[in-house]
């Protein structure tokens, strides 16, 4: 019985399907959007009925669970949230590292890797401890510095650890050279008391002529700090000591508020 009701229904298909190829298309359309019309409002009630019964279902849905649910989502926001903070850290730690090792291969003093691993909250000592010691060949008064240039010296040393005094601070003095035509030599000192980026440059040569922007590098007098390094820039000169010499502000090219890794040259 089903499969001559199921023949039935075919054969009325095939024939409704023929006798609208064989009408004229003007004829067709008409009869087509007839039918169209005819079915319609049967998949508008479809579609509003299943609306219904999601809303009903949202509707009967406990408000603890909703809650719950909630909750959860939340948490797993703040979740991600941190999992792109650290994504992000990584990525920047990871860059800044590549350009680290960059500049160790064309420095011309074995270097030693440290992390920065306490850092006193009193600015005015101006020292950290970084995680380098004995065991790394670190020994007292090792020079230490960043790709920018300059940070200070290895003030004490201890097995796995050292304490770094950085410049500025007045246990930290710099025999220095100016980059000007006459070369002039002069001593780094304590930092301004305003500004922890600038420190004086003292006992120039009272009639050298020294524009602001003019490098400022390591000596290499006293044998404490390898010759050459970059310790910054001139900002400015002024007379000192009733003009018998002449003083500079000079800004540090290394930025010691935001030190994270430094490199220690050692023996």
């Amino acid at each position: 019985m089903f499969k001559k009701k199921h023949f039935v229904g075919i054969t009325v298909t095939v024939l409704v399907s023929l006798v609208l190829l064989a009408l004229p298309t003007r004829l067709s359309l008409q009869v087509r959007s007839a039918l169209s019309n005819m079915f319609l409002p049967l998949f508008g009630l479809a579609t509003a009925t299943r609306t219904a019964g999601e809303a009903a279902a949202l509707k009967l849905t406990p408000r603890s669970r909703l809650e719950s649910e909630n909750l959860r989502l939340n948490r797993e926001n703040s979740e991600l949230k941190l999992k792109l903070a650290n994504a992000e850290e990584l990525l920047h730690e990871n860059t800044r590292l590549r350009q680290q090792l960059g500049w160790k291969a064309s420095a011309p003093w074995k270097l030693k890797l440290g992390r920065v691993v306490l850092r006193d909250p009193a600015n005015w000592w101006r020292a950290v401890q970084v995680d380098l010691g004995s065991r790394d060949g670190v020994k007292l008064n090792a020079t230490v510095l960043t790709p920018q240039g300059l940070v200070g010296r290895v003030s004490a040393v201890g097995f796995d650890h050292s304490q770094v005094v950085l410049l500025g601070d007045p246990s930290c003095s710099v025999s220095a050279l100016v980059g000007n035509e006459e070369r002039n030599t002069g001593v780094i000192g304590a930092s301004s008391t305003l500004d922890g980026s600038l420190v004086e440059m003292s006992y120039l040569p009272r009639h050298a002529e020294i524009a602001a922007g003019t490098p400022v590098r390591t000596s290499g007098l006293g044998g404490m700090f390898p010759k050459g390094i970059l310790v910054g820039h001139v900002v400015d000169t002024r007379p000192e000591e009733y003009g018998l010499y002449l003083a500079a502000r000079v800004r540090l090219s290394a930025n010691l508020s935001g030190l994270e890794e430094l490199w220690v040259i050692v023996p």
